[in-house]
């Protein structure tokens, strides 16, 4: 994930539109045999279905070596320098359009990792009995040493008619597409290593990254603090459609085209909220999005997974927005996020997890 010391691969002007091809890592990753053309081509793809960045990537990475059981899975796109973004300012982020790149994707289960997931000493995690992990502990191959090994579960969706396609037996289940990019965010780590845990692509952080909300689609602006010269932002983790919290680990992942308008906005010029210069918040045309997240400091010294803590946070930020920007005593705003505000799971599967809340506009027309 970019730095605030990466160089740019491309500069724009405040208020600019940059369109990206993104790359879903699903189908490329060392358990799925590092060959999308095979692991694809398994499912029925025909081969001109199977993005030729997908395989470029999968065959020629040689960036930094690769340590599948630790580092961040995720093809990241960018960094793209902003003129005039400087630390302390914020830069606006307005999704404007975000359309499959294929008629495809990915839902992976990997050991260890979702909701259900086996903890690292082989019990199973508070709340549920062992035969209740998935997946199944019995299938847990990591003790190999080979990904291929694993026993991780990824299972293939089909779009048709604009649905995502699920089979099991002689029936199928479907569900819609809502097509977000899982990660935008700005350069937040100061460390000069790409491997170093707070560069780690997994866990959002106060850049942004990696938070999941599947509200941050077309028609969207998510807002971020600015920590570099330029903000240096990127998106990748295309999500074709996800439900909160992602419990699986994955939401149906595939690669998406973005287009994004990129906006700074400086203190005291009423263009964000302002919350959003110390934290990410996020905005509708139907709902401000407060956010709160467990451990947002760059995962250095390990990540807390504590949704109260998160939920707290989301909170505080709602508290702090009507506040400061919507005028209402402390009191009175937190009686309104009580009876009106909606407070839901972004993500568990992040080793930082993520709540969000909706406050809705109609309600200070």
């Amino acid at each position: 994930m970019p730095n605030v010391h990466s160089s740019a691969v491309l500069r724009v002007r405040s208020g600019q539109t940059v369109t990206i091809d993104t790359v879903s890592h699903e189908g490329i990753l060392e358990d799925q045999g590092r060959d999308p053309v095979t692991y694809f081509g398994r499912e029925g793809v025909d081969r001109r279905a199977i993005l030729d960045d997908a395989v470029a990537i999968a065959s020629g990475y040689s960036r930094t070596p690769r340590d599948f059981d630790r580092d961040g899975p995720h093809v990241v796109t960018g960094p793209v320098f902003v003129e005039g973004a400087r630390p302390g300012d914020v830069l606006r982020i307005d999704t404007l359009e975000v359309v499959p790149r294929v008629p495809y994707g990915v839902v992976s289960s990997r050991h260890g990792k979702g909701a259900l997931g086996i903890t690292p000493d082989g019990s199973a995690p508070a709340g549920i009995g062992l035969a209740e992990v998935m997946p199944p502990a019995a299938t847990d191959g990591r003790a190999t040493g080979d990904p291929m090994h694993y026993g991780n579960v990824s299972t293939f969706v089909a779009i048709e008619n604009g649905r995502g396609v699920l089979p099991f037996g002689d029936r199928r289940a479907s569900f819609p597409l809502r097509p977000f990019m899982g990660m935008m965010g700005v350069a937040f780590s100061r460390d000069d290593d790409l491997t170093a845990a707070s560069a780690n692509s997994i866990p959002p952080t106060l850049g942004g990254g990696n938070i999941d909300i599947r509200l941050l689609g077309a028609g969207s602006t998510l807002y971020l603090p600015v920590f570099a010269e330029g903000a240096l932002f990127y998106v990748g983790d295309p999500h074709m459609a996800m439900g909160d919290g992602e419990a699986a680990l994955t939401a149906m992942e595939g690669s998406l085209r973005g287009t994004f308008r990129l906006t700074v906005c400086r203190p005291g010029d009423g263009d964000a909220p302002s919350v959003a210069f110390s934290y990410p918040f996020g905005e509708t045309a139907d709902s401000w999005i407060p956010i709160g997240l467990s451990d947002p400091d760059g995962s250095v010294g390990g990540q807390s997974g504590d949704l109260n803590v998160a939920m707290r946070r989301a909170v505080v930020n709602a508290l702090d927005f009507l506040v400061d920007d919507r005028g209402m005593d402390r009191a009175t705003a937190y009686a309104y996020l009580s009876a009106a505000a909606d407070f839901t799971v972004s993500q568990v599967v992040d080793r930082t997890v993520g709540v969000h809340g909706q406050i809705y506009k109609e309600g200070f027309a």
